[in-house]
């Protein structure tokens, strides 16, 4: 697995959210679709992983969480910027999404948990925000922002 292929396998998944609105809908379409026990979520944890152990994923450090953006917004990847985090029992810093966020929960303890979800997809309407949580082990978590859109607060 190299960067190019994952940009590809990102790439192919994004052409199926182009232009859907983030919302219940998709968050349960994408469960439904590509979901855990799904060829989708084995092989983006799968590459996931691989960037991390690679240090390709993951690359920057902060305040007890590593993080990196692997891609920022472009036509191939249908507008999407793509950013993993490595996180284990931890918050991070508080932000809104201002067009939404698509995130990819990949437990690597069973029982992880990403703000109070298990393994699959968490989808943050446009005009949400949080403080992103990993309780109970460790995760790593795949996000989609629409145009590369976040907006750190002070919460």
């Amino acid at each position: 697995m190299s960067p190019t292929e994952f940009r590809e396998q990102i790439s192919q998944l994004t052409a199926q959210l182009a232009g859907r609105p983030l919302d219940a809908g998709l968050d349960a379409w994408l469960n439904a679709e590509h979901g855990v026990e799904s060829d989708t979520y084995r092989q983006l944890k799968q590459a996931c992983m691989t960037g991390v152990a690679e240090g390709w994923l993951c690359e920057r450090e902060g305040g007890g969480i590593r993080y990196g953006r692997i891609f920022k917004p472009a036509d191939d990847l249908h507008g999407f910027s793509v950013d993993v985090v490595d996180m284990q029992d931890i918050a991070g810093p508080h932000h809104a999404h201002p067009q939404g966020e698509i995130d990819l929960i990949m437990p690597l303890d069973d029982n992880a948990q990403f703000d109070g979800r298990p393994a699959g997809w968490l989808v943050y309407p446009p005009g949400s925000a949080h403080r992103p949580t990993v309780s109970s082990g460790r995760a790593l978590v795949l996000y989609l922002l629409p145009q590369g859109s976040i907006e750190f607060t002070r919460h």
